[in-house]
């Protein structure tokens, strides 16, 4: 069957081995000092190493490959020794030996404030029961369940959110949903075969001026942003503005640009 897939340069490989972490099929291998995709059937195709190389080597083309078979165990991999120097990365992105996502690894944040006492918490001693109101204009929100010509979409901003950045930025709901449509959507656990045609449709069929993706640092969470493309480029499109926000870990806003 013809799908999309990921290609890697062996000319601009240099063997540091993140693919093959970020990779949480399985399906990079290291040989002879290169990268290779070794289990054409367990990659998902979204693309979720491509911002783990430093070189640049991987693309995403459409070509003859077989099915994705989502594999039923994540295959162990041996532990890929890294020149830090070489490489790029420095010493943000620990290379994992066990062969999980560096957006499975767990991290403690700083500064964090404390849970409130019970008796803050409930609304018999007088406090509201929300304190900051929420932007959020409609319901539903996943992009599995939106309807493709729901009334909320109409000609305002669609925000493309991944599932994650709400809850690591308290920011979000007045500095991306206010005004704005949103569908919720996660390249990595969720179902993610129909996103790209449901996402074209709802672009061809809705005078949306422009596209926000907001994904989180992690490499997994770079699918989205291939997803959009994809159903910007089958939904025919050419008047749209498109921009990317990258959300860290911690809520801090990395950068934003222009995709379109």
């Amino acid at each position: 069957m013809k799908r999309t897939i990921i290609r890697i340069d062996s000319e601009k490989c240099d063997g540091c081995g993140l693919c093959v972490s970020a990779c949480h099929e399985g399906a990079i291998e290291l040989r002879n000092g290169k990268a290779v995709l070794a289990k054409e059937q367990h990659c998902d195709g979204l693309g979720a190493c491509l911002g783990d190389c430093p070189q640049g080597a991987i693309t995403l083309e459409e070509r003859e490959a077989p099915a994705f078979e989502e594999p039923s165990t994540v295959p162990a991999v041996v532990a890929v020794p890294v020149d830090k120097e070489a490489c790029g990365c420095g010493d943000k992105l620990p290379v994992f030996g066990a062969g999980g996502c560096p957006g499975s690894r767990v991290r403690l944040q700083e500064n964090v404030v404390p849970a409130p006492t019970m008796s803050r918490m409930g609304t018999e001693d007088g406090l509201p029961g929300k304190v900051n109101a929420s932007d959020l204009a409609h319901w539903p929100v996943q992009l599995h369940l939106v309807p493709v010509r729901a009334p909320f979409f109409g000609d305002h901003e669609l925000v493309v959110l991944s599932t994650c950045a709400p809850v690591a930025s308290a920011d979000v709901h007045w500095r991306f949903l206010r005004g704005r449509a949103v569908v919720i959507a996660c390249p990595k656990l969720d179902r993610t075969e129909t996103y790209v045609e449901k996402l074209a449709s709802i672009l061809a069929q809705n005078p949306i001026p422009k596209i926000l993706v907001v994904r989180m640092s992690v490499p997994c969470c770079g699918g989205l942003t291939h997803i959009v493309r994809d159903a910007l480029r089958q939904s025919g499109r050419t008047d749209l503005i498109v921009e990317e926000v990258t959300v860290d870990l911690d809520g801090t806003i990395l950068s934003t640009r222009p995709l379109v």
